[in-house]
């Protein structure tokens, strides 16, 4: 089977993108798997753009181990430049699982994308039981052993849990994330982020993302740290998110409401033989 298909990415958090407004693509979730696979094709995430009648398309999103994901800032961020190009618009809507995302192309592969309010409540995130969510009480070890309790939890689409370390590069994220994923307090498993706050406007971050394991960057890792952060006042409400490849500026309005934006890359014409 030949497939068209696109590849993108921002930041590094690279995607394969199907367009199925006028030709569908079915796949199973071992062709979704094979497709991601970097010895393959590779990719963080698959995405489908479908027809939608109100909004400028619907759009699914797949992790690289053929889970379904409700929301991904940087997939939506390059969809919407994808489609902004064809449409010859600025502003672009779309329908997701997690709600309506909009977006704004900014300038030349500069994309800004409303990813709404973040929540705060356990049954929400979701969590398996009513707990501090800004302290889980969960231990992680640095490469040394020494241990940090503590750990975060929100939902921005998907379920996040952060911790704010001294040091990041004292922490091995590749160990400790397999681990905390599939944490009992994650009924829905989580994203994970080690990050390191390097002043009022700007953290570091290293991520590790359900059902697609280390990552260079993940928007809604970036928004999730920030607004932690901020609601712990370690930084202001506008903020530089910086991964290995670049920056997500994220900002936070008075109504809770988070806007990120970064760089996205050129749209690839790719074939698939699968």
């Amino acid at each position: 089977m030949n497939l068209k298909a696109y590849k993108m990415d921002g930041l590094g958090n690279d995607f394969v993108i199907f367009d199925n407004r006028k030709k569908t693509t079915y796949l199973t979730k071992k062709e979704i798997v094979k497709i991601s696979d970097r010895s393959f094709v590779g990719c963080d995430q698959l995405i489908f753009i479908n027809k939608s009648n109100d909004y400028d398309a619907e759009l699914d999103f797949y992790n690289s181990d053929g889970g379904k994901s409700s929301a991904c800032g940087n997939g939506t961020r390059c969809v919407a430049y994808f489609i902004a190009k064809e449409k010859n618009k600025k502003e672009i809507q779309f329908k997701t699982e997690s709600g309506v995302l909009k977006s704004k192309i900014l300038g030349i592969k500069m994309v800004e994308t409303n990813i709404g309010t973040p929540k705060f409540n356990w049954k929400e995130i979701p969590l398996s039981k009513e707990i501090d969510n800004t302290n889980l009480g969960i231990v992680i070890l640095d490469k040394e052993g020494n241990s940090l309790k503590g750990g975060y939890a929100l939902s921005v689409g998907n379920p996040h849990l952060i911790f704010f370390v001294s040091k990041l590069e004292n922490y091995n994220l590749s160990k400790i994330g397999p681990e905390l994923e599939t944490h009992a307090l994650f009924p829905k498993k989580c994203n994970i982020t080690i990050a390191e706050v390097k002043s009022k406007k700007l953290i570091k971050v290293h991520v590790w993302e359900r059902g697609a394991g280390m990552t260079k960057a993940c928007g809604t890792a970036a928004c999730a740290t920030a607004v932690a952060a901020f609601t712990k006042k370690l930084t202001n409400n506008i903020l530089d998110i910086e991964f290995k490849l670049g920056k997500i500026t994220v900002t936070i309005d008075k109504n809770n409401s988070i806007n990120m934006k970064g760089e996205v890359s050129e749209i690839k014409e790719i074939d698939i033989n699968i």
